[in-house]
C-alpha cells in the first residue's frame, strides 16, 4: 500500500496540471449542479420563497366590522403564546371595489405605515412603497389583483365604498405592485390586498373598519392549535375568518407541476451528462499513462495495485471538486448578480435544501467512481512490454473513398481531417466520443423545446387554449345585440357567448366543469389536437384530465348532472384546456339549450386581432357597452414571471460547461492517439499549418456530427418528454412545440465554431512540436 501512495504522490507532482485540470472540471459541474437546484427551487416553490423572503405569517386572523369585532388591545396576549414568533399588525381594513378600464375587482384596503411591516412583509415588485411626501391618496397594489386590473405604478383606479354617509368614490393613486405570501385574488372567491396609509383610510371614511392581524409560527405545525388558543383569547364571535398558509400554498402550488417534473427530469439528466464528461476525462488520463503503468507493472506492482492507485486518485480528484465546488456555491453564491444570487441566498430557507446539497454532490462522486473503476480494471489490463502494444497500427489505412477523394485534388486538410474524426484510432472510439459529446448537446436541444413551449404562453397563447384574451360579464343578462356590440369594438376579432356550470360526474363522487361556448353557427375557436371540434347536437371536446377522471377516451359518451338534470354528452375530441386541471368539457350553448331553453349567456369571451392591446380593448368595451360591464384578461401562464425560463437558462449553461468539458478531453485525446498519424504526414510533406488544421478540422467536424446528432435526438425526445408531462398534469398532450430552424441553426454553428476555436491552441502546439516516433509516444 506504501508503494501504491507513493506512486500516487509521484503522479500527481509529475502531472500538476492534468490533475488540476480534474479538480476544476468537477468543481464547475458540481457547482453549476447546485446553483440549478438552487434556481429549481426558487423557480418552482413561488409561494415557499415569497413566504421566506417576507417573513410571512402562518395564520392570518381577521375581525368582524365595527364593534362586532375584536379589540387591537386584546392582540397582546398572542405574542406571548409559546408558538408564536412574531405578531403583524393589528391593521385597520375595509372592504371596498376597484375599478379601471371597465375591470373591477374587489379588494380589502388595509391601513399600515410609511415603512412596510418586519413580520408578513410585502415584497415590492415595481414601483415604491407608500410615501408621506408623495401624492395625496396612494395605494399599493397585490400583484395578481394589479394584474386583473391592468394597473401599473403611476396610474390611478378608482375605489368604491360605503361610507359613514354613503357610497364614496375616490380615485386613487397606484405607488407599487408587490407580491406576498396570501391568497391570491380570485374573482369571485377571495378579494386582493390594497396597502394604503391610515389618513387615506380615515378620508375614505368606511361605514365601518375591521382588525386584521398575522400570527407567524415557530413551528407550522402547530398551525391548529394555535388557532384555537387564538380563537379562544379573541372570542369566536369576534372572529370573521381565519386564514392558514396551508390555504395560501394550495392556492398557487399546482400551478406549477408541470415545471416542477419537467425540471426533476433536466437535473436528473444533467447530473448523468456530468457524471458522463468526467469519467470520460478520467479514462482520457489514464489512457494517457499508459506507458507509465506498463513501467508499473515491469517493476513489479500488480493489476491490482494499478487499480487501487487510479481509483484512489481520480476518487480524490471527484471528492477535492465537490467539496470546492458546494463550498464555493455556499459560500460565493449569493453574491452572483441577478435571480441566481436571490435564488442562492433565499435557498437554505427553501424544502429540499439539504438533501440537494448533500445529494447532488454525493450522486456526481458515486457516478464518477463507477465510470472511474471501469477505466482503472481497464488500466489494471495493461501489459507490461510497450512493444507489444506499439506492434499494432495505431489507425486504420486511408480508404479507398479517401484516396479517391484525393485523387480528385480535394484539400488533404478536409479529407485527412474526415479521417482523424471518425476512422482514427478506432471506429468504435471515434464513434463513443461523438456520442459523449451527442449527449449534453441533446439536452440542451430538450432545454430549447421547453424554453419554446413556455414562450408560446405568451407569443401564441390560442395554441394553448386560450383563444379569448378577455371575459365580458354584465349584472343583467345582456341582450341580443350585445355581441355585434361588442364586434364593433376596434381590435376585437370575435364575441363568443358562454355559459359556465359546475357539473356532477357519474357516481357523484367528483365535480366537473361544463362550458358552453359559442353557437352552431359561430363556434368557438376550441385548441383541438384529437378528433375534432363540436358541431352537431350533444357533441363536445374535452380536456386531458376529465378524460383521466373518467376513464374515457374521445369517441365515447358521457353522463353528468348539470344543476339537478341529466346531460349526456358525445365526446369527439380532445382540446388543451389549462384550467381546472383540463377537468373540462365543452360543447356549444345550443347543446345546453336543449335541456335547458331559457339560458341566456353568463358571459362574453373576446377574441382579439393579432395586433390589439388588451388593456386599450378592455377600456374601449368599457366605454362602447351599453350597460356597466366587467372586463377581465384572461388567466396567463405567462404571468409568472421569467423564473422558469432563468432555470432553463441555467441549465443550458451547466450542460453547455459539460459539453466544453466533453469537448477538450475529446481534443487532447485525439492529439495524443494520432502522433504516429501526425509524423507520417510531416513526412509525406504536409506543412505545420496544414497539420494544425488538421486538428482543427478534425475538431470541428466531430462537433458538427455531435450536434447534428444531439439536436436530432433532443428534438425528438423534448417533444415527447414536455407532451407526456403535460398529459400527465391535465393540460394534455399536444402543447410541445420545436424551437425554430434559426435557433437549431445557431446551436449548431456555435457548437462547431466552439469546437474549432477550442482546437487552435493544441493544433499549434503540435504543429510546432518536434515529433519523435519514441515509445511513450506511440502507446
Amino acid at each position: 500500500m506504501r508503494a501504491t501512495w507513493r506512486w500516487v504522490h509521484s503522479d500527481l507532482r509529475t502531472h500538476r496540471g492534468e490533475a488540476l485540470f480534474a479538480v476544476l472540471a468537477s468543481a464547475g459541474v458540481i457547482a453549476s449542479l447546485l446553483l440549478s437546484a438552487a434556481l429549481l427551487s426558487y423557480a418552482v416553490n413561488p409561494w415557499q420563497r415569497v413566504f421566506n423572503q417576507s417573513q410571512g405569517a402562518h395564520v392570518w386572523l381577521h375581525g368582524r366590522d365595527g364593534s362586532d369585532g375584536f379589540d387591537p388591545a386584546a392582540l397582546a396576549p398572542l405574542a406571548s403564546l409559546d408558538e408564536v414568533a412574531a405578531v403583524s399588525g393589528p391593521f385597520r381594513t375595509a372592504a371596498a371595489a376597484l375599478e379601471t378600464g371597465g375591470t373591477r375587482a374587489g379588494v380589502v384596503l388595509r391601513a399600515t405605515g410609511t415603512r412596510p411591516p418586519d413580520t408578513a412583509r410585502p415584497l415590492l415588485t415595481a414601483g415604491h412603497w407608500l410615501a408621506p411626501g408623495g401624492p395625496r391618496d396612494q395605494i399599493v397594489l397585490e400583484r395578481t389583483l394589479a394584474r386583473t386590473l391592468w394597473a401599473e405604478p403611476g396610474e390611478t383606479v378608482t375605489v368604491t365604498l360605503t361610507g359613514r354617509h354613503g357610497p364614496v368614490t375616490r380615485t386613487l393613486y397606484v405607488s407599487g405592485v408587490a407580491e406576498t405570501a396570501e391568497p391570491r385574488y380570485r374573482a369571485g372567491r377571495s378579494d386582493g390586498v390594497g396597502w394604503i396609509l391610515p389618513d387615506t383610510l380615515d378620508r375614505l371614511a368606511p361605514a365601518a373598519t375591521g382588525q386584521t392581524a398575522g400570527l407567524r409560527l415557530k413551528d407550522p405545525d402547530d398551525t391548529d392549535y394555535t388557532v384555537q388558543r387564538a380563537v379562544t383569547l379573541l372570542g369566536a364571535d369576534r372572529i370573521d375568518q381565519v386564514t392558514k398558509w396551508q390555504q395560501a400554498k394550495a392556492d398557487v402550488g399546482g400551478d406549477d407541476r408541470l415545471l416542477g417534473q419537467i425540471f426533476a427530469a433536466f437535473g436528473l439528466a444533467a447530473l448523468l451528462a456530468a457524471a458522463v464528461a468526467v469519467a470520460g476525462a478520467v479514462r482520457a488520463r489514464i489512457r494517457g499513462q499508459a506507458g507509465d503503468i506498463a513501467v508499473l507493472k515491469a517493476v513489479g506492482f500488480t493489476p491490482g495495485q494499478v487499480v487501487r492507485g487510479f481509483l484512489l486518485q481520480h476518487l480524490g480528484f471527484a471528492v477535492a471538486g465537490a467539496g470546492l465546488g458546494t463550498a464555493a456555491t455556499l459560500a460565493c453564491g449569493r453574491w452572483i448578480p441577478g435571480r441566481i444570487g436571490d435564488a442562492v441566498a433565499l435557498w437554505p430557507r427553501m424544502p429540499g435544501h439539504r438533501a440537494a446539497v448533500v445529494g447532488v454532490p454525493v450522486a456526481a462522486v458515486l457516478l464518477i467512481a463507477a465510470a472511474t473503476a471501469l477505466a482503472a480494471w481497464r488500466a489494471g489490463r495493461v501489459p507490461p512490454v510497450p512493444a507489444a502494444r506499439s506492434a499494432h497500427p495505431a489507425a486504420r489505412p486511408l480508404s479507398a473513398l479517401g484516396r479517391r477523394a484525393l485523387g480528385l485534388r480535394l484539400s488533404p486538410v478536409l479529407v485527412l481531417g474526415w479521417r482523424s474524426a471518425f476512422t482514427a484510432p478506432g471506429r468504435a472510439r471515434a464513434l463513443g466520443s461523438t456520442a459523449r459529446l451527442a449527449l449534453p448537446l441533446a439536452l440542451i436541444t430538450v432545454a430549447l423545446v421547453a424554453w419554446t413551449t413556455l414562450g408560446q404562453f405568451r407569443t401564441d397563447p390560442a395554441s394553448v387554449g386560450r383563444a379569448a384574451a378577455l371575459t365580458v360579464r354584465t349584472e343583467q343578462p345582456p341582450t341580443a345585440d350585445f355581441a355585434a356590440v361588442l364586434k364593433a369594438v376596434p381590435g376585437v376579432a370575435d364575441a363568443v357567448p358562454g355559459a359556465e356550470f359546475v357539473a356532477l360526474v357519474p357516481g357523484q363522487t367528483g365535480t366537473i366543469t361544463l362550458r358552453g361556448l359559442g353557437t352552431r353557427t359561430a363556434p368557438h375557436p376550441h385548441t383541438v389536437v384529437e378528433g375534432r371540434a363540436p358541431e352537431g347536437p350533444d357533441e363536445a371536446v374535452a380536456g386531458q384530465g376529465l378524460l383521466d377522471l373518467l376513464g374515457v377516451r374521445v369517441g365515447e359518451w358521457v353522463r353528468m348532472t348539470v344543476e339537478g338534470r341529466p346531460q349526456i354528452l358525445h365526446l369527439v375530441g380532445r382540446s388543451i384546456e389549462p384550467d381546472h386541471g383540463g377537468r373540462v368539457v365543452s360543447t356549444t350553448l345550443d347543446t345546453l339549450r336543449d335541456g335547458a331553453p331559457g339560458l341566456r349567456p353568463a358571459f362574453h369571451a373576446l377574441v382579439l386581432r393579432p395586433d390589439a392591446d388588451p388593456r386599450e380593448v378592455a377600456a374601449a368595451v368599457a366605454a362602447a357597452a351599453p350597460v356597466p360591464v366587467e372586463v377581465r384578461g384572461t388567466a396567463d401562464r405567462a404571468d409568472e414571471g421569467d423564473a422558469p425560463r432563468g432555470v432553463l437558462a441555467a441549465l443550458v449553461a451547466v450542460l453547455a460547461l459539460i459539453a466544453l468539458v466533453e469537448l477538450l478531453t475529446l481534443i487532447g485525446t485525439g492529439v495524443r492517439d494520432r502522433v504516429r498519424d501526425l509524423l507520417a504526414l510531416r513526412a509525406i510533406g504536409l506543412t505545420p499549418r496544414q497539420i494544425g488544421a488538421v486538428v482543427v478540422t478534425s475538431a470541428a467536424l466531430t462537433a458538427l456530427a455531435a450536434t447534428l446528432l444531439g439536436t436530432a435526438v433532443g428534438a425528438v425526445a423534448g417533444h415527447r418528454l414536455v407532451d407526456a408531462e403535460a398529459a400527465a398534469t391535465g393540460l394534455g398532450a399536444g402543447v410541445a412545440r420545436l424551437p425554430g430552424p434559426a435557433a437549431l441553426t445557431a446551436l449548431v454553428l456555435t457548437v462547431t465554431a466552439t469546437g474549432a476555436l477550442a482546437a487552435l491552441t493544441p493544433a499549434v502546439r503540435t504543429a510546432r512540436r518536434r515529433l519523435v516516433d519514441s515509445a511513450g509516444e506511440t502507446m
